[in-house]
C-alpha cells in the first residue's frame, strides 16, 4: 500500500501536471538496461518469457529516481529480500522502492511474494520516473497489494488487502495464503485490459483509461494526483513499505 499523508508540496507538484496519459516527461529519466540471467525453461523462453531477477543480483533494477539498488536488497539462496531489520522513517535504511530498468506496455508479469507477519508491500506498473515531479512510484503508478491479511491494520480496510488493486477494486475470491508462505502473483495488461492473478485464480478484472477507470480514481485517495493511472507505459516497481518481503521466480512476456 501507500503512504496516506499528503505532503502538501508533493500535491501541488503533481496538479501542476496536466492529466492525459501517455505522457513524456521533459526531465531526464533514461536509464541503461543491464542484461540479466534467464532461469527460464526452454519452453518458457519459445513462449516469450524474461527473467527479470537472475537469482544472483539485483541486475535489470534501480532504486526509484536512478540510484543503483541499495543494499537493504539482499540476493539469498535465489530469493530477493527486502531485509527490513534498519528502519529510516516509513521505509528501510538504504532500502526505497525499487524499479524494473525497462518499460513495459502490454505485458503479462508473474512473480513469487511472501511477506512478513504484520507485512506489507506492493507490486506497481506503467510507472512515470520523475522525481522531480512524483516523489514515489505509487503516485503515477497502480498497485497489487501485497500483505499479511491476517494481522495488518489495512486488511480491515476494503480494497486495501492482498491481491487488489489498492484502493480501487477489491480483489475476489481470496487467495491469499498466510505470511511467510508464498505467494504467485501475475498482472496481466493489454490494450487496457487489466487483470490481476493471485496463486492461480484471476480476481481482479477492469478496464483502465475509460470513464469507469476515470471515476474510480476520482472517489480514491488518488485523486489528489492527477497523473496517477493516466500512463498507458512504465516501470514496474517491488516496494519498500518498511517490512519484510522476498521475492522469486520474477518473469515477464511482453504481449
Amino acid at each position: 500500500m501507500i503512504r496516506s499523508v499528503l505532503f502538501a508540496t508533493t500535491i501541488a507538484m503533481a496538479i501542476s501536471c496536466n492529466n492525459e496519459g501517455d505522457k513524456v516527461s521533459d526531465a531526464d529519466t533514461s536509464t541503461s538496461v543491464t542484461p540479466i540471467v534467464s532461469l527460464l525453461t526452454d519452453e518458457e523462453v519459445k513462449e516469450g518469457w524474461v527473467s527479470l531477477f537472475d537469482g544472483k543480483t539485483t541486475a535489470g533494477w534501480h532504486k526509484y529516481g536512478g540510484a543503483p539498488v541499495g543494499s537493504a536488497w539482499k540476493v539469498e539462496d535465489g530469493v530477493l529480500h527486502l531485509d527490513a531489520n534498519q528502519k529510516e522513517n516509513w521505509q528501510i535504511k538504504d532500502g526505497g522502492d525499487i524499479v524494473s530498468d525497462k518499460e513495459y506496455e502490454n505485458f503479462h508479469l508473474k512473480l513469487e511474494w511472501k511477506i512478513d507477519t504484520c507485512g506489507n508491500s506492493g507490486i506497481i506498473f506503467n510507472i512515470h520516473e520523475d522525481t522531480a515531479k512524483y516523489e514515489f512510484p505509487w503516485m503515477t503508478g497502480p498497485e497489487m497489494q501485497v500483505l499479511d491479511n491476517k494481522c495488518h491494520p489495512d486488511a480491515k480496510i476494503i480494497k486495501h488487502r492482498a491481491g487488489d488493486l489498492y484502493d480501487l477494486i477489491t480483489s475476489a475470491p481470496e487467495t491469499v495464503k498466510p505470511a511467510l508462505e508464498w505467494n504467485l502473483a501475475e498482472i496481466k495488461s493489454q490494450n487496457g485490459t487489466l487483470e490481476f492473478y493471485l496463486n492461480g485464480v484471476k480476481v481482479v478484472t477492469t478496464t483502465m483509461w475509460d470513464e469507469g477507470w476515470k471515476k474510480m480514481i476520482a472517489g480514491s485517495k488518488f485523486k489528489a494526483w492527477p497523473d496517477f493511472g493516466t500512463y498507458k507505459k512504465g516501470r514496474i516497481a517491488l516496494q519498500d513499505h518498511g517490512n519484510h518481503v522476498w521475492f522469486k521466480n520474477i518473469k515477464i512476456k511482453e504481449l
